[in-house]
């Protein structure tokens, strides 16, 4: 809309000075609304304590230069592996090394900023997509790191005495952020280490922020202490519509898992690394009677399936299932079994030996399925075990738990989880633009904090503030295009699969 009223002359200058007005700025793709609102409280913070203040920064300027070297490895180390990736002809499982590139404008003009998600992004889905239901999350940690960031940036300047003309935030085609306006003229004016101490405190403030937000996830059971419990199970929240979990005698929101097959589950963490070992490792069986083999078994015919494993229930049963066993004779004996009335009260074992400890002749019956699926006994009592049928994964992407236990009925079963996620998507996307914004690039914090940087040590060395410029420009070109290759080189690898 802003590009039509612009296009039209009588409308024009109205609408220019309304927008003065407001401090707002309309251009496609980019919108921005600054002002000069908050001045009064950035000056409050920017003359508090000033000795503290000044060790504060002193610390974040040593932080920003240390990232500024280590972006440039990390950069170098990641581009390294994506490059084996690409070059080998087996590469390793996505979810194995998951680092999605997400470009974004998080300062105004082409200020362009990139966020690396890690591993726990996509842990909610199979593949690379970020869920929509996690969009609030994402653009929410967004703007608030950014919004710390210049908040770092605004006091430390205000602590060297450079004027400070306001504090705006801004929409760059979807991605939320914020900025300051400071007096340049001031700015230059100031010495390099005084410079250093205003750029190195935006990733100084994420740095800090992802910290806390770390700390806060560490201590989250004892912060929710006094209304959720822990480590008895883990608590349903969601089971997807499409989840093999559903059904009347599935999982319901409200349950609580305590066991999957012989894992005992105490929390979210459990539930996924005794899903993982169940993948990994064969299927168990279940110690079952000779006499009850006997009296539940019915002839059926034994073929085999593409991938050589065998099938022995032709019946088109939902209930039904082909164990395989062995006795003294014979080491390949199938039986078509109703899986329920096989598995309830029946204890696992891999062997037979597993099973002599019964006073009763006993067999280890194995459910004989395809090679990657499973069948899992999930406890969740009080109700009747769930007998799941399929792939781990598919059960562990569609059914959502948590690990707190409300005290009280009124409690929210999703608070504990929203804070949770919360602050996983804050230490990911602040830690990112920490060390991001560090490297030493054009048009990021890196360009500001290396040319002082160079100025602050280099002056002694290299005399002519031109040849300085010169060094500058030159690893200022090659941080760009290592930061370059790594955008390119990771969205190829995330499109291409």
């Amino acid at each position: 809309s802003s590009v039509v009223l612009q296009s039209s002359n009588s409308l024009k200058a109205s609408y220019e000075d309304w927008l003065l007005t407001y401090g707002l700025s309309v251009s496609p793709f980019h919108m921005r609304w600054q002002t000069a609102l908050f001045n009064r409280q950035f000056y409050n913070w920017g003359r508090w304590k000033p000795r503290f203040l000044y060790l504060w920064f002193s610390i974040g300027m040593v932080f920003g230069i240390v990232a500024m070297f280590g972006s440039v490895i990390l950069l170098g180390k990641t581009l390294m592996q994506t490059l084996t990736q690409m070059l080998t002809e087996t590469p390793k499982a996505q979810n194995d090394r998951m680092l999605q590139v997400v470009v974004s404008g998080l300062s105004p003009g082409l200020y362009l900023s990139v966020l690396i998600l890690t591993r726990f992004l996509m842990e909610s889905v199979p593949g690379v997509n970020l869920p929509v239901s996690q969009l609030t999350y994402f653009f929410s940690a967004i703007l608030i790191s950014g919004v710390i960031h210049e908040v770092g940036h605004g006091v430390a300047a205000i602590r060297e005495q450079v004027r400070f003309n306001g504090f705006g935030i801004f929409i760059f085609i979807v991605y939320p952020g914020a900025f300051v306006d400071l007096f340049t003229t001031h700015l230059q004016l100031i010495s390099p280490v005084q410079q250093l101490r205003i750029f190195c405190a935006g990733v100084w403030h994420n740095f800090v922020l992802g910290v806390a937000s770390f700390i806060v996830l560490f201590l989250l059971p004892a912060i929710l202490f006094p209304f959720y419990y822990t480590g008895v199970g883990a608590l349903v929240t969601e089971v997807a519509e499409d989840s093999p979990a559903n059904g009347p005698r599935g999982l319901f929101v409200g349950d609580l898992v305590t066991n999957l097959q012989d894992c005992p589950v105490y929390s979210v963490e459990d539930w996924n690394s005794c899903l993982g070992d169940i993948s990994e490792k064969s299927q168990v069986g279940y110690c079952v009677s000779a006499a009850t083999l006997q009296q539940l078994s019915f002839p059926a015919r034994v073929y085999r399936r593409l991938d050589g494993t065998v099938e022995c229930c032709s019946n088109n049963s939902l209930t039904d299932i082909c164990f395989s066993y062995s006795n003294n004779l014979d080491s390949h004996l199938y039986a078509c079994l109703p899986a329920r009335k096989v598995i309830e009260a029946s204890k696992v074992c891999r062997t037979n030996m597993d099973c002599q400890k019964d006073s009763v002749p006993s067999f280890c019956v194995t459910p004989s399925l395809e090679n990657q699926t499973r069948l899992i006994r999930v406890k969740h009592p009080p109700h009747i075990d769930m007998l799941y049928v399929g792939h781990p994964m598919h059960l562990q992407y569609t059914v959502s738990l948590s690990s707190f236990v409300p005290r009280q009925n009124f409690l929210s079963i999703d608070l504990p989880v929203i804070i949770e996620t919360f602050c996983k998507y804050v230490i990911s996307l602040s830690g990112a633009l920490a060390v991001i914004n560090a490297v030493p690039c054009f048009a990021l914090d890196g360009q500001w904090i290396l040319n002082s940087f160079l100025e602050a040590t280099l002056s002694s060395l290299i005399v002519e503030k031109q040849n300085r410029e010169l060094v500058g420009f030159l690893i200022l070109l090659a941080g760009s295009a290592l930061l370059a290759a790594n955008v390119a080189l990771g969205l190829w690898m995330v499109t291409a699969r």
